[in-house]
């Protein structure tokens, strides 16, 4: 059996594009004597649909689109996620399923048993979870078909307690074909090898994985579907952050291929560079918009964003506006300068100097006798968030956001000013992680000046003011977040690993209290296992301390 494993970026609800591609992907297995080809989860649709999976007409769209992608199927056989009707009376009205297309309609179907509502996942919310756990008959093959979650062996909360695989395995299957919408995290992917090959050696089986790939909004998915031999070897592996296909054989018991596999070695920093790439890309492209604008400082955060922004969307449509205050040196001027020179976008200059002092003359009398303080800082920022929307108003483009996680984590941002913006591109990424993803960004030639990346960054809104002043030093904060935010641990935990006591309580606190900020703040796009937003969810008025 020749199988094609079908990569696709799909968009969600956008049903007339969704299927030109399954189509033609049908199309070229066919004409490559295929005779199955396997799609990723919730192809029909998208994935995360949300509460369009509420929708009547979306949902009645949904079947409409599968029966037509069916006719397609007629040499040659399809399985493709897709959200059907439960078919019971009780529990969700749909299931979230593997659907198997031959002979021109649907023959067949496998539900999700496994519904993860943890970080991201809310499925529980949309389906009813499957109970009746058996492998499927295919083409005098027995396959053990599966979605997603069913192959992750966790300590998460699931519908299913017990290890499904095991009893799929007592059926004896001669194949796994699991179906994902696996989100990307810069450590997912080894995760997923090793839960992969788990499951083949358990049911001494080969296995297909198929996942998605493309943005929606925060959520970014890496692609890297792959063919596995019951012995745990990789054997395939479908490009990262790209559309792909590709074809293995299942032959004597096993999964084989005819070219040469060399596994793409990614590190940390370049994977968080390519999902960051991917998700402008999908952001504009999915939401229609073509060009972006954004404050160019001279800082890092700053200047990755305008880096990247022009590789994903090209210098034309990019707008840099330069906003130079009373405090801005001219180094950093120059630092904005260089960048643009470096990477061709557009730019503007916009000084707010008699800006912010018109402001804070009309606000004098109201401020008579107290002293100068952060409201006056905050000024500046928000005298630069008012002009970057009037520039996002007026023309039509869309306001990037440059804050940094380590930023956001302790509420080091002005709402309404530098949190601004429709999307949070660097929002997930720590202030010493974005150390390492500028030296990337420069890894072929000098794109952001290296006196940007090397100077002690700075939000100057006042005298000679530093980042030191108010925070620990990066690397020392980065550690104590990372523990907090993504490990999930409570300050006493972290205390006990032997970070200082009186900083750890600072740092709790400070991202505590900096949470009415954070339900405010744009999406992010999300590159860590932990991200602020959907992910992760605390109450705003709570009065507890991790």
């Amino acid at each position: 059996m020749r199988i094609a494993l079908a990569q696709l970026n799909y968009h969600i609800g956008n049903f007339e594009q969704n299927e030109e591609k399954i189509v033609r992907a049908i199309n070229q297995a066919k004409e490559a004597k295929a005779n199955l080809i396997v799609f990723a989860e919730l192809a029909i649709g998208g994935y995360p649909a949300k509460d369009l999976l509420r929708n009547a007409v979306f949902l009645d769209q949904c079947q409409q689109s599968l029966s037509r992608i069916a006719t397609h199927c007629d040499t040659i056989d399809c399985i493709i996620g897709a959200p059907i009707h439960n078919g019971k009376e009780e529990g969700k009205p749909l299931s979230n399923a593997a659907v198997v297309l031959s002979k021109g309609k649907v023959q067949n179907s496998y539900k999700k048993s496994l519904l993860p509502d943890y970080d991201v996942f809310d499925e529980y919310r949309y389906f009813e979870p499957n109970r009746d756990l058996h492998c499927i008959e295919l083409s005098d093959l027995k396959i053990a078909l599966t979605v997603c979650e069913d192959l992750w062996d966790n300590d998460q909360d699931n519908s299913y307690k017990g290890d499904l695989m095991l009893e799929l395995a007592q059926e004896k299957p001669d194949l796994i074909i699991n179906i994902a919408a696996s989100p990307f995290s810069y450590v997912h992917y080894e995760k997923r090898i090793a839960v992969l090959s788990a499951n083949a050696l358990k049911a001494n089986a080969p296995l297909i994985y198929v996942n998605q790939v493309g943005a929606h909004t925060d959520i970014i998915f890496d692609g890297r579907s792959l063919a596995m031999t019951k012995s745990a070897s990789v054997i395939a592996e479908l490009q990262a952050f790209e559309e792909d296909l590709q074809y293995v054989t299942f032959e004597r018991g096993d999964l084989h291929t005819t070219v040469d596999f060399r596994p793409e070695e990614l590190t940390e920093t370049a994977r968080i560079h390519q999902a960051l790439i991917l998700g402008l890309k999908d952001y504009f492209s999915k939401s229609g918009f073509k060009k972006a604008v954004l404050g160019l400082s001279g800082g890092l955060d700053s200047a990755i964003v305008a880096a990247l922004a022009v590789e994903a969307l090209g210098a034309d449509n990019v707008l840099a506006v330069l906003m130079p205050s009373v405090y801005s040196t001219e180094h950093s001027l120059k630092d904005a300068l260089d960048l643009v020179n470096n990477t061709s976008c557009q730019h503007i200059v916009l000084p707010i100097k008699e800006i912010a002092q018109s402001f804070e003359d009309t606000l004098s009398d109201a401020f008579k006798g107290l002293s100068a303080d952060t409201t006056e800082e905050n000024i500046q920022a928000r005298t630069r968030g008012t002009l970057l929307m009037a520039i996002s108003n007026k023309f039509g483009h869309i306001l990037l956001n440059t804050s940094n996680k380590s930023e956001a984590a302790v509420g080091y941002g002005t709402l309404y000013g530098d949190m601004a913006g429709s999307l949070s591109v660097i929002g997930d990424v720590y202030k010493t992680q974005a150390y390492k993803l500028a030296k990337y960004i420069n890894r072929d030639r000098e794109i952001i000046p290296i006196n940007t990346i090397v100077k002690p960054p700075s939000a100057e809104l006042r005298p000679d003011q530093k980042d030191s002043d108010s925070l620990p030093d990066y690397a020392i904060l980065d550690a104590i977040l990372y523990q907090l935010i993504e490990l999930e641990k409570a300050g006493s935990e972290i205390i006990h690993l032997g970070f200082e006591e009186q900083l750890v309580r600072r740092v709790t606190k400070l991202v505590n209290n900096a949470e009415f900020k954070r339900f405010q703040a744009p999406p992010i796009l999300r590159v860590s296992p932990k991200a602020f937003g959907s992910g992760r969810q605390i109450p705003l008025v709570a009065k507890f301390s991790f």
